[in-house]
């Protein structure tokens, strides 16, 4: 079949028929990203292990995941997309049941690696499956379902988590995934066909040293930025030792990669000018919308006293948002450049964030709702509109390996936000307690007044003994709380920043064309 055959292929199975079979994958391997997190003192618990051992049962998928999302294009093309998309979903399926069946931490952490290895290989290959079935006008339409599993389960996990724990189990955050999966398997089976550049390819030669280079790369550096902050970062030798062996892996991968023949990464995506611009946003992206989706949760436990349920309920708008936003931005491409419509969602971000820099420990729910709905409805229309432009020059049988490298990079801009979103809350906090307590001494009448009314207080209240003890207890935790709180405010203004310098990179995307559909 010629070249220009391959450009215009579609499917002969309805393209909504697709959609519907590759939303199933998307949405469960995202859910499992974020879902488990508020199990792990009940799974910690019930395999006589701490909750920092436990830690590792979502460490272990992120690692798993992120050696398999750029490699998936190529096992694809070795195994067939079809054939590779079934076994991954089978693999996840089993994995998924060992997670929940696990007798102890060790078998857990296991199951979690296949797990997380079979489900990166779903991600970028369902985002293939899409991109190839659609048409070029009606790609902006694919990725908004694709979007459904990406943004809005992560957003969901931990609420779902959390319920279904205290419900039934925590095994039953694993087993949940059983009937979908094996439904997603039998739809697949129906409705996916390979596309004619991936029908009788001979299978390249394995590039055993790349893959080698790329696995410890990555490991390490998901290992370091998943389990730096607790150690101190460089403070702890084994973050140093890991920092310089992922560097020294990654930079020969990049080398490797680029001189061998049959390279395991065609890395040579990157000279695409559109999918090098979305290389970058996707980095930027990963750290926005992951760090945001931590941040707050901890804000509303740890200083507004929010349950998890209530928190779950908070942060549920934003999952509204985007879903509102996501049926809507794929058809934008069609009547406004898309860079415009870039432009306004980043700007529309960057405002969000910026309502929640100047909330405080006072506010009411609706203070952290709408804003939440709003970045919701943000993320959705950046997410859909750049994603399309990122591969709306490329080739289609460059898509697979392009996705599977776009994927990882928005991955590893989330691990790179949680690290440096978390290790600036700790040390901000330090700082701004510090300034606080230089201008809050025992010898200004402004303490002595406050001691003095808190005292009498507790007195009243019938607990004398002790009194000036407790207060003085009572205005050091107001002085924790407050400076964490600007700590947090810091982190929001720092990222609604980052919000606003995205917006001239997303200047620099070649305006997408489209042709006539047949649809």
């Amino acid at each position: 079949m010629t070249d220009s055959a391959n450009l215009t292929w579609r499917p002969e199975i309805n393209p909504w028929l697709i959609a519907a079979a590759m939303i199933l994958p998307t949405f469960m391997v995202a859910l499992d990203t974020s879902v488990a997190n508020v199990a792990l003192p009940y799974i910690a618990g019930s395999l006589s292990s701490s909750v920092d051992e436990a830690t590792w049962v979502l460490t272990s998928y992120l690692v798993a995941n992120a050696i398999i999302l750029p490699i998936s294009g190529w096992l694809s093309q070795v195994l067939g997309r079809k054939r590779f998309l079934i076994i991954s979903m089978v693999i996840f399926t089993f994995a998924s049941f060992l997670s929940g069946a696990a007798v102890n931490l060790s078998m857990l952490i296991i199951a979690r690696v296949i797990q997380g290895a079979s489900g990166g290989a779903l991600l970028p290959i369902s985002q293939a499956v899409l991109l190839e079935s659609f048409p070029q006008e009606k790609r902006g339409e694919a990725m908004a379902i694709y979007a459904l599993g990406v943004i809005v389960a992560p957003v969901i996990g931990p609420t779902m988590g959390g319920w279904i724990t205290d419900s039934y189990s925590w095994r039953w955050v694993f087993y949940i995934n059983l009937p979908v999966c094996i439904f997603a398997i039998l739809l697949t089976r129906l409705f996916i066909q390979d596309p004619p550049h991936m029908r009788g390819r001979i299978p390249k030669a394995v590039d055993y040293i790349g893959f080698a280079l790329m696995a410890v790369g990555l490991s390490a550096l998901q290992v370091m930025l998943d389990r730096g902050e607790r150690a101190d970062w460089f403070a702890a030798n084994w973050v140093w030792l890991a920092a310089i062996g992922s560097a020294v892996c990654l930079v020969g991968f990049v080398i490797r990669e680029l001189s061998c023949r049959a390279p395991i990464v065609e890395l040579r995506v990157l000279t695409d000018r559109n999918f090098a611009v979305g290389f970058v946003l996707a980095i930027v992206y990963g750290f926005i919308l992951y760090g945001t989706l931590v941040m707050l949760p901890l804000f509303l436990e740890d200083l507004m006293g929010y349950t998890a349920l209530n928190t779950g309920l908070a942060i549920t708008p934003r999952g509204i948002g985007a879903l509102i936003s996501v049926t809507l931005a794929g058809r934008y491409l069609k009547k406004i450049d898309g860079r415009i419509v870039l432009v306004g969602g980043f700007t529309l971000l960057a405002t969000a964030l910026f309502f929640l820099s100047r909330i405080d420990l006072q506010i009411s729910i609706f203070s952290v709702v709408w804003p939440n709905m709003l970045m919701g409805f943000a993320v959705g229309t950046v997410f859909v509109i750049f994603t399309t432009l990122t591969v709306s020059t490329l080739p289609n049988e460059m898509i697979g390996t392009a996705t599977g490298l776009y994927n990882l990079m928005r991955g590893m801009g989330g691990s790179v936000g949680i690290a440096v979103l978390t290790t600036f809350l700790s040390r901000n906090a330090q700082l701004h307690q510090a300034a606080m307590v230089s201008h809050f001494t025992p010898y200004t009448s402004a303490f002595q007044q406050t001691l003095g009314k808190i005292t009498q207080l507790i007195c009243f209240r019938g607990y004398p003994a002790g009194a000036r003890e407790k207060a003085y207890l009572g205005i050091y935790r107001t002085l924790v709380a407050q400076s964490t709180v600007c700590a947090f405010l810091d982190n929001w203004r720092m990222l609604a920043y980052l919000a606003l310098s995205c917006i001239p990179v997303a200047l620099l995307f070649k305006k997408a064309r489209h042709g006539k559909s047949s649809l």
